[in-house]
């Protein structure tokens, strides 16, 4: 068994109204990474994911890109301690 990792990721660019949100939730769900996905009052949208090193970069490339009508301009990418997170959730 693997070890976990954690990273966050902040997207910018078209990537409120898109479905991100619900997007990097099924995604996450369908890996079983743990974590948490919002809206910033920037415009810009968070995520946390926790999990396996090549799933947890799976959902970081896939929020580099987003979903089909989203246009990420920027995803900045940030490592972060591992702790031990359960479940995904959407946050406002």
């Amino acid at each position: 068994m693997s070890e976990n990792i954690a990273r966050r990721v902040v997207a910018r660019g078209r990537v409120q109204g898109v479905f991100f949100r619900d997007g990097a939730r099924r995604e996450a769900q369908a890996r079983g990474v743990a974590g948490w996905v919002q809206n910033n009052p920037d415009g810009s949208v968070e995520a946390l994911f926790e999990g396996p090193r090549s799933d947890v970069d799976d959902l970081v490339a896939w929020a580099s890109s987003g979903p089909g009508q989203a246009q990420v301009e920027d995803a900045q990418v940030t490592d972060e301690d591992p702790g031990g997170l359960t479940g995904f959730d959407v946050r406002g």
